[in-house]
């Protein structure tokens, strides 16, 4: 068995967690933005700082970087390539988007339809990012 190279791990996690960042920037931004700072507004709740957002930069690129980690690790089984990186992806997707932002409607806390928006977007943004990350992947 092949030992996993933990430098292009990193490299295709960073390429990944980029994807992530340009998608979410664009998710939260000009596509449902206006809608969360209504929301936040609503619940006298302040804008997010640069605190929030470097945090949230930070999340995305150690996303990014597991995913690649999985892909690296599940590629002996399923072999090389997108359909790899893909199931990596979407493993991502359910257990972080789907598990993690959908426990937030049980909660009542958050807007149905931003936390249904953001799960559905993430099906689109989370297995593209693993194909980006995974294509720089070599043993």
């Amino acid at each position: 068995m092949e030992k996993i190279n933990v430098k292009m791990v990193l490299l295709g996690g960073l390429i990944a967690g980029l994807v992530i960042n340009i998608g979410e920037f664009i998710l939260n931004g000009p596509v449902i933005g206006d809608a969360w700072m209504e929301w936040a507004k609503s619940m006298n709740l302040p804008e997010m700082g640069a605190n929030e957002i470097t945090f949230y930069v930070i999340w995305s690129f150690l996303t990014g970087i597991v995913m690649i980690w999985l892909y690296a690790a599940i590629r002996p089984r399923f072999g090389a390539g997108v359909k790899t990186a893909v199931i990596a992806g979407l493993f991502l997707w359910v257990s972080m988007w789907v598990l993690g932002f959908g426990s937030m409607l049980n909660q009542g806390l958050f807007p149905t339809n931003l936390i249904v928006t953001s799960i559905i977007w993430g099906l689109f943004e989370v297995p593209l990012a693993a194909v980006a990350g995974a294509y720089l992947y070599k043993e």
